[in-house]
């Protein structure tokens, strides 16, 4: 039997890069995925690619910002699949500047995507795992940024901190009702995210983009590679299916020997 047979998941940021590759895979596993995105006609098209290899799944609009859209989009999830049994909170974005640089408005926007659109969707998944005494796996897309700094990312590396807290605690909340959290911490994974990120690097720190990604986002590994996107999908897979709770309230780095604990 596939490891994720008839599970409901429940993906953020999945009409692209990561996050689709995550529900890709799970979906080869037997879930039935809500494909879940800002671009409603991104994931309506990601839906069409998964139900097309045989998987159940459905496009959710969702901004994980808005308190009324998140509980809007589980609710309709609810309808089409009756449960959600692992959510993957892994919509976020990129913006870098120098912190004397950076504006309160952009700061609280990453902020809010990454911490307060976590922090959404998991009260109202835990809210429905409790109600059906199925418990459930909640999976947190953090970052090396989550035990490392880089500069000229102050507001993704607090955030992406603050989601190692989120986990732990929900892991001691939820034990009682049989949900796990966990945290999946990538290094450089070359999605757009990171495309973009190449060019405003190279203009701010001027030096050339071939530099910024050997000697700057690639330095640290052992290998001088990428994360790729198959790589966090896999580590998703072993927490969402793992049996028990002994795994639960941890975070695993994934990158190529960048950090090390």
């Amino acid at each position: 039997m596939s490891r994720l047979e008839g599970k409901v998941a429940f993906i953020t940021g999945a009409a692209s890069g990561i996050g689709k590759e995550i529900a890709l895979e799970f979906a080869r596993e037997g879930a039935l995925i809500a494909v879940a995105d800002l671009n409603k006609q991104a994931a309506d098209a990601a839906a069409a690619e998964m139900a097309a290899a045989g998987s159940k799944a459905i496009g959710v609009a969702v901004d994980v910002t808005d308190e009324a859209q998140v509980e809007a989009a589980i609710q309709t999830t609810l309808k089409a699949f009756g449960s959600i049994d692992i959510l993957i909170s892994n919509a976020g974005i990129q913006i870098v500047h120098p912190i004397e640089e950076f504006s309160f408005a952009d700061w609280k926007k990453m902020l809010a995507i990454h911490l307060d659109g976590a922090f959404l969707t998991t009260r109202a998944c835990v809210k429905q795992m409790i109600a059906s005494g199925k418990g459930g796996s909640i999976i947190y897309m953090g970052s090396v940024h989550s035990k490392e700094a880089s500069v000229l990312k102050a507001p993704y590396v607090t955030a992406k901190h603050g989601l190692i807290g989120l986990a732990k605690t929900v892991a001691k909340e939820g034990a009682a009702h049989n949900i796990r959290a966990n945290v999946i911490c990538p290094g450089f994974v070359r999605t757009p995210l990171v495309e973009k990120q190449i060019p405003e690097q190279a203009r701010t720190l001027g030096i050339s983009e071939d530099d910024v990604i050997k000697k700057v986002m690639l330095k640290e590994t052992v290998d001088g590679e990428f994360t790729t996107t198959a790589d966090v999908a896999q580590v998703a897979l072993m927490f969402a299916s793992f049996p028990s709770n002994a795994l639960t309230g941890q975070s695993l780095v994934v990158s190529h020997g960048w950090f090390m604990q």
